[in-house]
């Protein structure tokens, strides 16, 4: 008998989103350009694939305006969905402001909800600030007539007590979903069904699943999510991002269609948007998720390579592995002081990094790491 023929068929088959444009064009050295964009965009929603997520903004003059841009002008802004950080009440509101420019109708608010990443994040741990940020973030965008989805970032490592009620305060100030962040992989299928049953359970809730793949189990994740009641899945081409890989849409798809029989999804155009994505990421031919690729401890944010336990599921060191910097254009003056500690190397950290990203702009943004860094900061010296 075919597996098609022996399907465990779904009573509330998942919509799906993908990150691709935004989660994995944050990975380290990870850089996708207008046109790519456009072309992922369009085959993603002739895939079948309900929202395409691209850009973060946090504030004016967003870096990834050109890429919501397009696809906004590939799929239209109804397809799109842009993440906005939320650190406190003025930083939403300009937020806020830059989204509208742009013309973005769909939000996902970043809004990390365990006490390690929100007292890094927040400046605090406390679960009612956290609660009142969220409340009022979200109150402020549905007042602008944003669809908002709000986010546990690192969600899946957040007790049970501090994130339910986060969870409803968000629905009850007016969210219309809330996408739970594996940002640490650490949950089992069986203990994600018990943690989305637990938030489908709350009056109201829409419940989506973001999970990351250090532990190879994104996709049973994903499903064991849609078992205990999550309408989405958020995924990505290929499973590239950060941290390991994302759950990758191909798996995702081709699991829903032989385990659940759901043919709801043009799957003729996966192998096009591998090639596509992972040419425009320029990963090669091919991307490995996981704990042992150059990729999985590779950083672009200063606040990941000075406080890696907050963002891994276990130690580079434990694989064999190495924690490295890894980025093109988006250098930032915290970046560049880390990658220069103990170099015995002085320079205008802020002259240097202007210079620095001048000349990768320059130059097409070859792949830098911290050695290259280093040796740059000797011919700003010399120049």
């Amino acid at each position: 008998m075919a597996a098609t023929e022996n399907h465990d068929e779904l009573v509330n088959p998942p919509r799906i989103s993908d990150a691709t444009l935004r989660d994995s064009a944050h990975m380290a050295g990870v850089e996708f350009g207008p046109r790519d964009a456009a072309a992922i965009a369009g085959l993603l929603v002739r895939t079948g694939v309900e929202l395409v997520e691209v850009g973060m903004v946090s504030g004016p003059g967003s870096k990834d305006a050109p890429l919501v841009e397009a696809v906004h002008d590939a799929v239209g802004p109804e397809r799109g969905m842009t993440l906005l950080v939320v650190r406190d009440r003025q930083q939403v509101a300009r937020a806020l402001d830059e989204a509208e420019r742009l013309g973005v109708r769909h939000i996902m608010y970043s809004i990390p909800t365990s006490e390690q990443h929100a007292r890094l994040k927040l400046g605090t741990p406390s679960a009612k600030f956290l609660n009142a940020l969220a409340r009022s973030a979200i109150t402020q965008a549905k007042e602008r007539g944003f669809h908002v989805t709000f986010s546990g970032e690192d969600g899946a490592r957040t007790p049970r007590e501090r994130l339910v009620p986060y969870v409803t305060a968000g629905f009850e100030a007016g969210a219309d979903r809330f996408r739970l962040a594996e940002t640490v992989a650490c949950l089992s299928p069986w203990q994600m069904e018990t943690v989305i049953g637990e938030l489908t359970a709350i009056d109201g809730s829409e419940i989506e699943i973001h999970s990351h793949n250090m532990l190879g189990m994104a996709v049973a994740n994903s499903l064991a999510a849609v078992r205990a009641g999550a309408r989405w899945v958020s995924a990505t081409v290929g499973g590239i991002g950060e941290r390991g890989g994302n759950a990758p849409l191909a798996e995702l798809l081709t699991a829903l269609r032989v385990v659940h029989g759901d043919t709801r999804f043009d799957l003729g155009h996966l192998t096009e948007l591998s090639r596509i994505a992972l040419r425009g990421a320029g990963l090669g031919t091919a991307f490995q998720s996981g704990p042992t690729t150059p990729h999985a401890f590779a950083y672009e944010l200063p606040g990941q390579l000075s406080h890696p336990e907050a963002y891994e599921t276990l130690p580079a060191e434990l694989v064999g592995g190495s924690r490295e910097l890894r980025v093109r254009t988006r250098l930032t003056p915290a970046l560049v002081t880390w990658a220069l500690a103990d170099s015995g190397t002085s320079v205008d950290i802020d002259a240097f990094t202007g210079w620095l990203t001048d000349r990768q702009q320059n130059t097409g943004g070859p792949l830098l790491d911290r050695d290259a860094i280093r040796k740059a900061a000797i011919d700003f010296q010399a120049a």
